[in-house]
């Protein structure tokens, strides 16, 4: 075993390829989760805000007669359904993190992949409902959410005064940024960084059609994006701001449990060579405990074979002067 562990470190190190020295779900799944329970801890805390921010309704800015020009595009349905982003930014990823997890059965790759994953979804989403409820800009469709019978109505400040479903007013605040798009942004991102190292694609072999699968999540969430605008859900600024947000988060994260991509380690995370530097480093203590027992062994018999030298000088020396 420990001859195994220590090839898993030189072939690991050089090619990627990995041995995994049998940490499983099963052998240290358990124990690695103790380990970050502080971690999900946080995670379930980031659930109950972000419940609570979609809860409470957001600040309601002063439109007036003069601001609906921009903000009477008719109301649709939404192209990509809000159940269905979980499913393409949660669910997708971490079941591609299975798929290398039952390769590789590398438990530490699976744990802080789904951990990274679902921090950087749900970090995103605090901050985007957030922002959301603190801008509480107008959405493109406002005017009809306001005003349903296409009946407008002013206070005598200029500002509206809507008799429409509460709750299509409520959301008709939420303009910025794009939660669909930052959602997708944070998931698929992270996705794609993971599947960046684990094809390694910056690997300088030139091997240019990996970045295809690299870029794949990336299209896949800026058409999610671009369906936002075409819906009349949000503005482009609501889509390019809830983007970059997921984004950058997704990065933050990723890079909290794998190196770069473009690192000569960035196909597993650090938590994997750490234990295999362990493991070299208990396996080495028997060996160097040998050679030091085998110095001292070498030392006793040079000690000895120095004194029988010195008798045998003493002896010749006896014998010739006629002593024996």
């Amino acid at each position: 075993m420990g001859i195994l562990c220590t090839c898993s470190i030189k072939q690991g190190r050089q090619d990627g390829a990995v041995i995994g020295c049998g940490h499983t779900i099963k052998s240290h799944g358990a124990e690695l989760a103790r380990n970050h329970k502080h971690d999900w801890l946080i995670l379930l805390l980031l659930v109950v805000i972000e419940i609570i921010l979609y809860v409470i309704h957001p600040f309601h800015r002063f439109v007036g007669v003069d601001m609906m020009t921009d903000l009477k595009y008719p109301m649709k349905d939404n192209t990509v359904p809000v159940w269905a982003v979980p499913l393409y930014a949660i669910l997708l990823p971490v079941a591609i993190f299975l798929f290398f997890y039952i390769r590789r059965k590398d438990v530490y790759d699976l744990h802080h992949s789904i951990l990274g994953l679902l921090f950087a979804v749900l970090i995103t989403a605090v901050l985007t409902d957030a922002i959301k409820d603190a801008v509480g800009r107008p959405r493109p469709d406002f005017f009809w959410r306001c005003f349903p019978d296409g009946i407008d109505e002013y206070d005598r400040w200029g500002n509206v005064v809507c008799h429409g479903k509460e709750g299509d007013i409520k959301e008709g605040h939420k303009s910025f940024p794009s939660g669909h798009t930052s959602w997708s942004f944070a998931g698929l991102g992270f996705l794609s960084l993971y599947l960046s190292g684990k094809i390694k694609a910056f690997d300088r072999r030139g091997h240019v059609a990996k970045l295809c699968i690299v870029f794949l999540p990336i299209l896949a969430a800026c058409l999610v994006g671009i369906s936002r605008v075409d819906d009349y859900w949000h503005h482009w600024q609501d889509v390019f701001a809830g983007g970059l947000l997921g984004l950058v988060v997704a990065t933050f994260c990723y890079l909290q449990f794998f190196p770069p991509p473009y690192d000569t380690e960035g196909w597993g995370p650090y938590a994997y060579f750490r234990v295999l530097e362990q493991i070299n480093s208990s396996n080495s203590r028997p060996a160097n405990a040998v050679g030091t027992a085998a110095q001292g062994v070498n030392q006793q018999m040079t000690s000895n074979s120095r004194v029988d030298d010195q008798i045998l000088s003493l002896t010749y020396d006896a014998m010739e002067s006629g002593k024996r």
